[in-house]
């Protein structure tokens, strides 16, 4: 495991090749300048530059930690791009997307993983279900695992419905001590039986300096519906920090979900 982060690379957007119309916010596959292909996250999607500041978070967390997340980087798209896109919806998706959005490397040849036929070790899941619970991430289940399997490994992507609190910003304090209910419905849940084991291990490579230096990855550009960005940043620097510092809160809420699975 690493303890030391990377500045992400800047690449533009240069071709757009098809949409993934499975998800929500209408991703697509496109080419950069440096010649390979990533899976593009808009910033006029749905729910806007928040789920890319999740997905950015929980991705170099997870890659922190020692788990498999394809590289990311940060994708510029210009006002003339897509012009020539026949369909309507994507035009105006890409119309709004003008300036930074995030690159995820596509991994060629991926495979969903699949709960019924792919396995993960007990320590793996465990480390996988002790990040989710502490990025509140309500989306790794059985209908939409956001994991794939790619050279026999299993690989996390998707981290946008992370950190949910910043929907709103009220009681962040409050939420940033509270259980994770939803961990009940994580797809590794019930292989996870060695959840205190992976939290041993994940909180010393947590500290503050990390988290701080994982925060500041973020373009400012992404920060500022709710103030500055130095006071954004202060927000979910403190928020990780805290939860981080109190994990035996979810780590429990985790077990006990556990528990009444087996």
């Amino acid at each position: 495991m690493t303890t030391a982060t990377h500045t992400l690379r800047e690449v533009q957007t240069t071709r757009y090749i098809t949409p993934l119309r499975e998800g929500g916010s209408l991703p697509a596959i496109v080419e950069a300048d440096d010649g390979f292909m990533y899976v593009l996250k808009f910033r006029g999607a749905g729910q806007g530059v928040k789920a890319l500041i999740a997905d950015l978070i929980g991705a170099e967390i997870a890659r922190i930690l020692g788990l498999k997340v394809p590289e990311l980087v940060l994708a510029g798209l210009d006002e003339a791009f897509g012009r020539t896109e026949p369909d309507e919806e994507i035009q105006d998706l890409l119309k709004k997307s003008k300036g930074i959005n995030l690159g995820v490397h596509f991994l060629s040849g991926a495979i969903t993983f699949d709960p019924a036929v792919d396995r993960a070790d007990p320590l793996l899941a465990s480390k996988i279900v002790w990040l989710d619970a502490l990025l509140t991430n309500i989306d790794r289940t059985v209908r939409n695992t956001n994991m794939l399997m790619w050279n026999r490994e299993l690989w996390l992507i998707d981290f946008g419905a992370s950190l949910y609190f910043h929907h709103s910003w009220s009681n962040w304090e409050q939420q940033s001590l509270q259980p994770f209910n939803n961990i009940k419905s994580h797809v590794l849940l019930p292989q996870a039986s060695r959840l205190e084991e992976a939290g041993n291990a994940f909180t010393p490579l947590l500290t503050p300096a990390v988290v701080e230096r994982i925060v500041d990855l973020i373009p400012d550009d992404w920060l500022h519906e709710n103030g500055s960005p130095g006071a954004m940043r202060e927000v979910y620097n403190q928020f990780l920090n805290r939860r981080i510092a109190s994990s035996n809160i979810f780590l429990n809420e985790a077990q006990h979900a556990r528990a009444a699975l087996i």
